[in-house]
């Protein structure tokens, strides 16, 4: 029964919680505190607090905790599905029409409008990034110049995997900066 609680728990504010993680607090904490009784709202805004000075999904650190200190690791396990099955549903499903519709004329024009509205989002991006990272005091002109310079090198003349160049990145920034 505690395991069916648990999914309750996280799967309505998953569905309801509209917007991600920090919508979903107040309904989160309205059935684990409210309903269920699990935490109390100082240990829930404790809990919160914890969460939020982690890496991450806010909701999925929550639902971990909660589930695990109700029922264990099979609990935390129940919680996080519960928190993401939601989302994993429905793009499962969208998923399943898209499929069925791939070849539509319509939905070819759709995906041909909607690319350069996510190039723009994703250029106004690396200008916000590339301004926050030269404004760095000291030398963070030159850090940012070596490191896009290497990069683009690594990628576009030694055809690097990505992946081996963020890890550089990453050492190069954890080392020199």
């Amino acid at each position: 029964m505690i395991y069916w609680q648990i999914f309750l728990a996280f799967f309505i504010p998953g569905i309801l919680g509209y917007g991600g993680g920090p919508s979903s607090i107040p309904l989160i904490e309205n059935e684990v505190v409210g309903r269920y009784d699990w935490l109390t709202v100082h240990e829930f805004s404790e809990m919160l607090a914890l969460g939020n000075a982690l890496p991450g999904p806010i909701a999925t650190k929550m639902a971990g905790y909660i589930g695990y200190q109700q029922a264990g690791i099979p609990g935390a396990a129940v919680a996080l599905f519960a928190t993401v099955a939601p989302s994993l549903i429905l793009m499962i499903a969208l998923l399943g029409l898209l499929l069925k519709y791939k070849d539509s004329p319509k939905v070819k024009k759709m995906t041909l409008l909607v690319r350069p509205a996510i190039a723009v989002l994703l250029g106004v991006m690396t200008i916000s990034f590339f301004l926050s990272s030269i404004s760095i005091e000291g030398s963070g002109y030159v850090q940012t110049i070596l490191i896009a310079g290497v990069s683009l090198l690594l990628l576009q003349k030694w055809k690097l995997h990505p992946a081996y160049v963020i890890a550089g990145a990453l050492v190069y920034g954890a080392v020199f900066l």
